[in-house]
């Protein structure tokens, strides 16, 4: 979703549902003024049984027309509901859909420094606060204002004017004390909220590393961290209820002087002559309408205040600008990539503070040439990665594809050509056969936004919409490229798993756990492997990706990319010399600069890091032979 502007953020939202609204509001309107007439007729009753001016026929005629007013306001409440409260869900879902959307193209550095727990509470308490704001606040506002007005000038035509003027004057210190309370309620629903981003990000956190914290036998300590973020977000409910538990009992003390001058000032009025029975008896009704109103001042104030705290957090991620993305250097003539590198006095930080991660790079690599990278922990090797990926930015004239600036490629071209398997093998709560079909899979368009602002919408457009946005509905059964299991198995076998799978019960419809927690890790590692080789991209990245194989099974992947990877880019991060001896050229950085580059043997002649690290691999080798 484009970047909506601050002031105007909710607003586009409700205007793609105006016409529902107005209609919803229409209705509403409708149902608050036949309301009115309910005490009038019952005041009529009153006067003409004891005036005796009102017949058996004349009081059934009455009744019928309150029980047609009945149905209306039945029909007419069913009708508000289904425009306002619809369009408020509608609002909550396209709103959800869009974050979630501005998420995806949000840089590594975002999700680096915010939390997980903390987003998550941006999908469900903030949006359920804003779909309260959108829907119920409304009605209660049109109520509090419109019916207010409507019931206080009924009063003053049909009863009494200073009987009218007392009996709302605790009503005004009802509206006072409700802008103040709204005021306080904001910054403490925003305290609340913030709590349970804690407390939420506490959960998934612990729950993620539950592993961790049996094996060092934590539990307890967690415990004590959970009971902390669990009390803060108590204490800060605690706020928020206690502020209501004070203001909602006043009002019905307010509400409850107005009844009591009703009651006294209106009886001496009967008792003067100046009001009929029946008029007293349709005052005190008007005066017990005026009731929801005036709880409807409290209740849209909280709503409205708690809504527009939740609007600005969710704002707040919606103001972020993705640091990586299509600009001015982008040429979108460019398709495709044929897999040539080049770095050129390459310099990286993470953050200016910090020490450089790359540090003056320059290297080459021709297209269809295999390169490994190897180097000590933090020596950048998973830095020039990422930066070949675009997941951060690199300055203008540093990085260069095909002969071209990195950053004049267009994002989705770039990413689409190269298959990356990085660091932590992710796998998603899926089968294993679409895990390594998930980088095939056919792209999904959002509906486009003019379907949106249409208010009938035919049933093919419906059904397109509706299928468009099923991305997971369909078990991954969208198109045979997607779903080809014989493609699965074949780069399940290059990578290696193809045996492990048929082993398991269900075979590629095994259902892996979160993160893949299900398989080894090994198993892991492979299965991605298999799903950047199903990719069959120009380049293809592999970050460290044999480290939890055994030697036999990675001398056998190594084999299979050699053969299926002809003519294609081939980049091997590794620590293992076996797994880069047979590279085109070798890289060994230290401390983010190229200190070493050539083929094996070139860097063993030079007698330097590589020729130190292969000696002690091959000792290393030599004692496990030995102790075997």
């Amino acid at each position: 979703m484009e970047k909506v502007k601050k002031r105007s953020m909710i607003w586009s939202y409700i205007a793609r549902y105006k016409w529902q609204y107005l209609l919803g509001v229409l209705i509403l309107f409708v149902v608050d003024s036949v309301q009115l007439y309910i005490p009038q007729f019952t005041g009529e009753i009153t006067d003409g049984l004891e005036q005796h001016t009102m017949d058996l026929n004349g009081v059934l005629l009455t009744v019928g027309k309150i029980l047609c007013v009945g149905l209306c306001i039945a029909i007419g409440r069913f009708g508000w509901r289904f425009f306002i409260f619809g369009s408020a869900r509608k609002i909550e879902y396209e709103i959800r859909t869009d974050l979630f959307s501005h998420l995806t193209k949000l840089t590594t550095r975002y999700f680096n420094e915010h939390k997980t727990g903390d987003l998550m509470a941006h999908f469900t308490n903030d949006l359920n606060a804003i779909r309260m704001s959108v829907g119920m606040a409304v009605i209660s506002t049109f109520d509090a204002v419109i019916m207010t007005v409507m019931v206080i000038f009924k009063m003053i035509t049909y009863v009494n004017p200073l009987l009218t003027l007392l009996a709302i004057f605790p009503m005004g210190v009802i509206l006072f004390g409700g802008i103040q309370y709204g005021k306080e309620v904001e910054k403490r629903f925003t305290e609340k909220q913030e709590a349970f981003s804690s407390l939420t990000d506490k959960v998934q956190e612990s729950i993620s590393g539950v592993r961790v914290i049996k094996a060092f036998v934590q539990e307890h300590q967690e415990l004590k961290s959970f009971a902390k973020a669990n009390q803060l977000n108590k204490d800060k409910n605690m706020r928020v209820v206690k502020l209501q538990a004070i203001v909602m009992p006043l009002l019905d003390v307010l509400i409850g002087i107005s009844s009591l001058v009703t009651l006294l000032y209106g009886g001496y009025l009967v008792i003067e002559g100046e009001i009929s029975t029946g008029q007293f008896v349709a005052f005190n009704s008007y005066v017990g309408m005026l009731v929801w109103p005036m709880i409807a001042v409290g209740d849209s104030i909280a709503s409205f205040s708690q809504g527009r705290a939740s609007i600005r957090r969710v704002q707040e991620i919606f103001e972020e600008e993705p640091e990586v993305a299509d600009d001015s250097y982008t040429d979108v003539s460019i398709t495709n990539i044929k897999g040539s590198i080049a770095c050129k006095n390459l310099t990286f930080h993470y953050k200016e503070a910090l020490p450089a991660a790359l540090s003056n790079l320059s290297v080459e690599i021709e297209a269809g040439k295999t390169l490994a990278i190897l180097g000590r922990t933090g020596s950048g090797k998973t830095t020039l990665a990422n930066l070949l990926v675009r997941l951060y930015n690199t300055k203008p004239g540093e990085l260069y594809i095909d002969g071209r600036d990195i950053r004049e490629i267009p994002l989705s071209v770039l990413r689409e050509q190269i298959a990356y398997v990085p660091q932590d093998n992710f796998l998603f709560s899926d089968t294993l056969q679409a895990n390594i079909a998930f980088g095939v899979r056919k792209r999904m368009e959002l509906p486009q936004e003019k379907k949106r602002n249409k208010i009938f919408m035919s049933k093919a457009e419906k059904l397109a919409a509706f299928q468009e946005m099923e991305f997971g509905k369909q078990d991954n059964k969208v198109d045979l490229a997607y779903n080809d299991l014989e493609q699965v198995q074949n780069a399940a076998k290059l990578a290696c798993i193809h045996d492990n799978i048929m082993d398991f019960p269900h075979q590629y419809s095994t259902m892996v756990g979160e993160r893949g927690v299900t398989v080894s890790g090994g198993q892991k590692q492979r299965s991605a492997i298999a799903r950047a080789l199903l990719k069959d991209a120009p380049i293809l990245i592999l970050d460290d990706s044999l480290s939890a194989v055994d030697t036999d099974t990675e001398e056998n992947i190594l084999k299979n990319l050699k053969e299926t990877r002809k003519g294609k880019t081939t980049i091997l991060i590794a620590h293992r010399i076996s797994t880069t001896q047979n590279a085109d050229y070798i890289l060994v950085l230290d401390e983010g600069t190229k200190a070493e580059y050539g083929t094996h043997d070139e860097l063993l002649a030079l007698n330097g890091i590589y020729a130190k690290l292969y000696e002690k691999q091959q000792l290393e080798k030599q004692l496990e032979v030995v102790e075997a």
